[in-house]
């Protein structure tokens, strides 16, 4: 039983609790990246020490049985919680610092370890605290806000760290490109007219023009020289801002790459393409248009004195973007290079079919302040957060720590966790389902913004980039919700067992809206935004008795690194079939892909078929009505 000492309404903290589980993980992996990039640091290094910052979240499950062994769940959620408020604050007090790269980094490993153990912790409270009925009817609330603090993190804190960034340097510089039929440009480095400044006018950043009328197609003889074209501007603009001093030296060996011999085919793709493949008519690409466009500043600074440029996107149609992978858009201004260009490349999206415009701002200030405080405001939530949380969060009578803790029973226990795990009934039949049941959505997830970005001839919808950020991102979102949430109202309402199939065929069936789309290659927005709810709302819903299932098999005695056990063959059973889902999709194309998908759907009904559940977990009982 999930007895209290006090009864404690759930809505006062499953909300926060899965808010605060959120953060630190979109700190880790999310925030740390944008904030790296903006600090300077080398797409390189970024990626290369970034990722491995993943690797807490994978091993969780190895320390999750010293959660049951060790004090309680509530004690190791509220200490986690503290722990990351003094991390979060260490993380922002090491930007300033010279050696800020090495010392926030080496703090975010700490983040995110503590992060893992709060995971751990949370989840397995949740289940001490909540009988089976409430543990049904609240696990759409608490993925809802789990999601809600991702938008926050990679949202709201992002647009804090822009706005003080904005506010503590130079005057924002404004550029506006404008796109239109009507229009037509040339692709080369401009350069700056003879332009007299007034001495006395504070320094600021000024463009070769502040307003640009760029046309939709390049104008070339055909894709390969425009192709060309597009490429030898982008060597021209690395050459000529690493000479000058603007971006780092390390891009210098992508400057110089040369074209290299494609990897030939192996037998078996060629096998595989040959035999499954989509016989499609192969039409001549379509290249995206592009404008360059200089920037330098007005007055010379200090011999001593480093002004900072970074563009981003402020307003307008996404489709006209800043290229920011091969070309960065933060440079570095100083007394020896201030009155020479630094050159950006702008894509116009060909997909675009009216006239459209975008504004981008150029920000110049005090950015490590800007990061500083964004984790300033992370470190007091977790203090405030941790506060509420001890005041708030119930005391389960069942949750309580092992009584004999030693050297030995520890390792023991240890030992017992995964082999009391591992020897449960229908075990094997478990695994299967942990690993199989999202075996399509983990495939599918994977393709559909490429889906709806590649053109028609290339078998996509041919959306545009704005168009796919409102259709996945607004409405998409807006499905998934709905349906975690309805689905966790009527598994609570029927229990699991009786929903696990209607949930089992959601999960599969909505994935035919792909297949309409793929064949039909019907774009209209409304179709689009259509389809792509259904799919959503079907996931959501079919979701919610994954969820179920990891914590009705985790009952027993090791719930809480059960659990954890659980939640690491979820991880593994979408990480597998994504990693080959792009593969198996440029081999067949987008057509076949998707009916592939739909023939995966067998894996998750079938392994619904083998797994028995109690029919009473989930439900209401009438005991708990008292």
């Amino acid at each position: 039983m999930n007895n209290t000492l006090k009864k404690t309404n759930p809505w006062a903290w499953i909300p926060t609790l899965y808010f605060a589980q959120g953060l630190p993980y979109v700190a880790v992996m999310t925030i740390s990246v944008i904030m790296y990039k903006r600090l300077g640091i080398s797409n390189t290094d970024i990626a290369l020490y970034t990722g491995w910052l993943y690797l807490p979240w994978v091993i969780k499950p190895f320390w999750s049985p010293f959660i049951d062994l060790l004090k309680t769940k509530r004690w190791w959620t509220l200490s986690m919680q503290f722990i990351l408020a003094f991390a979060l604050a260490g993380i922002a007090f090491s930007i300033p610092t010279s050696i800020f790269f090495q010392l926030t980094l080496a703090v975010f490993w700490i983040v995110g370890f503590t992060s893992a153990t709060h995971d751990i912790a949370a989840d397995g409270f949740y289940m001490l605290a909540l009988t089976e009925h409430e543990q049904s009817f609240y696990v759409g609330i608490r993925s809802t806000f789990y999601r809600i603090a991702t938008v926050a993190g990679q949202g709201l804190l992002v647009i804090i760290a822009g706005l003080i960034e904005t506010g503590t340097g130079l005057d924002p510089a404004v550029l506006e490109i404008n796109v239109s039929p009507t229009y037509s440009n040339t692709i080369t480095l401009p350069t700056f007219d003879d332009v007299s400044e007034n001495q006395e006018r504070e320094a600021h950043f000024i463009f070769t023009t502040p307003l640009v009328n760029a046309g939709m197609f390049i104008d070339a003889v055909d894709t390969k020289q425009a192709r060309e074209r597009i490429a030898e501007i982008e060597q021209q603009i690395k050459a000529s801002n690493i000479a000058n001093g603007f971006v780092a030296d390390e891009s210098a060996q992508q400057v110089q790459k040369g074209t290299s011999t494609p990897k030939a085919e192996s037998s078996f793709t060629t096998w595989v393409r040959n035999t499954f493949g989509e016989k499609r008519e192969v039409t001549d690409d379509i290249v995206d248009n592009a404008v360059v466009v200089g920037v330098r500043l007005s007055k010379q600074p200090q011999e001593d004195e480093t002004k900072v440029f970074n563009l981003t996107f402020k307003e307008g149609d996404p489709s006209i973007r800043l290229e920011q992978n091969k070309l960065s858009p933060r440079f570095e201004f100083t007394a020896h290079n201030w009155n020479k260009p630094a050159y950006m490349l702008f894509r116009i999206d060909h997909k675009i079919k009216s006239a459209t415009s975008a504004t981008f701002e150029g920000a110049s200030g005090n950015i490590p302040f800007a990061w500083m405080m964004v984790f300033i405001v992370l470190s007091i939530f977790f203090f405030a957060v941790s506060i509420y949380h001890n005041w708030i969060l119930p005391r389960p009578t069942s949750d309580h720590a092992t009584k004999d803790v030693s050297a030995s029973n520890i390792i023991k226990e240890f030992f017992e966790t995964f082999k009391s795990f591992f020897t449960k009934k229908q075990a094997f039949v478990a695994i299967l389902f942990m690993l199989l049941y999202r075996f399509p959505e983990a495939q599918l997830v994977k393709l559909i913004n490429p889906f709806l970005l590649d053109p028609i001839d290339k078998g996509g919808l041919g959306l545009t980039t704005g168009q796919v950020g409102f259709v996945y991102g607004t409405v998409g979102i807006i499905g998934l919700t709905l349906g975690g949430i309805i689905g966790g109202f009527v598994a609570a309402k029927g229990g699991l067992k009786r929903w696990l199939w209607p949930m089992a065929w959601s999960m599969s069936l909505t994935c035919l809206t792909f297949v309409y789309l793929s064949y039909a290659q019907d774009h209209s927005l409304l179709t689009v935004n259509i389809c792509i709810f259904i799919e959503q709302f079907g996931y959501g819903f079919g979701f919610t008795a994954y969820m179920l299932f990891l914590i009705y098999f985790s009952e027993g005695e090791h719930k809480t690194a059960h659990y954890a056990i659980c939640t690491g063959f979820m991880a593994l059973g979408m990480m597998l079939p994504g990693m080959a889902a792009g593969w198996l999709q440029e081999t067949i194309g987008y057509r076949h892909f998707f009916v592939w998908t739909i023939i995966c759907c067998i894996a998750t009904i079938a392994v619904c078929a083998f797994i028995k559940i109690d029919p009473n977990f989930g439900k209401k009982q009438p005991k708990e009505e008292a």
